[in-house]
């Protein structure tokens, strides 16, 4: 597949973290001094995945790859030290990468159809779930799937579909040297997604909105700000 490029110079690209993973360390109230806090950060350690990227690499993960010194260096090692098994629409299991939306309505859109497939598999549809936005902005020449015809496979809201041919795509294009895609949102008509390969890449992550979504017994869902 040959792609166009588009040129991107986004100030504040939305991706949602749940509130879980947006805290002061947990490990604090446990400690009374940094002494006895650097212990339990080391144990910690030995089982965090982004750690032990961090520090001598995951599968396809070179520790030089990621981001330090940086407010956000955290969550955005995180994207790519951490994945599902089955992967994701651009990204299978040995390597992460970082999903966005142009907007809160569409990085909304994503993140509630996942949540909505976890609960489905238990059957079990009253839950509520609190997600932090975090900003970041994107510059530089992307692969541009949005004039693709719409049954593309990679596109496909089916992902038994989408995620092979994806993944299939993004390691033909990252051996190309490709930064990432931008990419119609599957979860949201007329919605614009992108996904970053690198790391460098994320630029001047920052907090933005704060959202809490509720599902009262189906897989319809509502959506407040907190």
């Amino acid at each position: 597949m040959t792609l166009p490029l588009a040129t991107l110079a986004l100030s504040a690209t939305v991706r949602l973290i749940p509130t879980a993973y947006y805290k002061p360390p947990v490990l604090t109230p446990l400690v009374n001094n940094a002494e006895d806090l650097a212990v339990l950060e080391a144990l910690e350690g030995l089982t965090s995945q982004r750690l032990i990227a961090e520090k001598s690499g995951l599968a396809d993960l070179d520790p030089r790859e990621l981001l330090f010194r940086a407010w956000g260096q955290t969550h955005v090692n995180a994207a790519f030290a951490y994945t599902r098994s089955e992967g994701n629409r651009f990204n299978g299991a040995a390597r992460g990468a970082w999903y966005s939306g142009f907007d809160d309505l569409t990085a909304i859109a994503e993140v509630a159809y996942h949540r909505t497939r976890e609960l489905e598999r238990i059957s079990h549809f009253h839950d509520h779930a609190i997600y932090q936005a975090l900003l970041a902005g994107m510059m530089g020449d992307f692969h541009d799937l949005r004039s693709a015809p719409p049954d593309t496979p990679c596109l496909s809201p089916d992902i038994g579909v989408a995620y092979p041919a994806g993944q299939e795509l993004a390691r033909a294009m990252r051996g190309q040297g490709s930064r990432g895609f931008v990419y119609p949102s599957a979860r949201r008509t007329g919605g614009t997604c992108l996904v970053a390969f690198e790391p460098h890449s994320v630029q001047n992550v920052r907090p933005g909105a704060r959202w809490k979504m509720i599902w009262n017994g189906t897989r319809d869902y509502t959506v407040t700000t907190e």
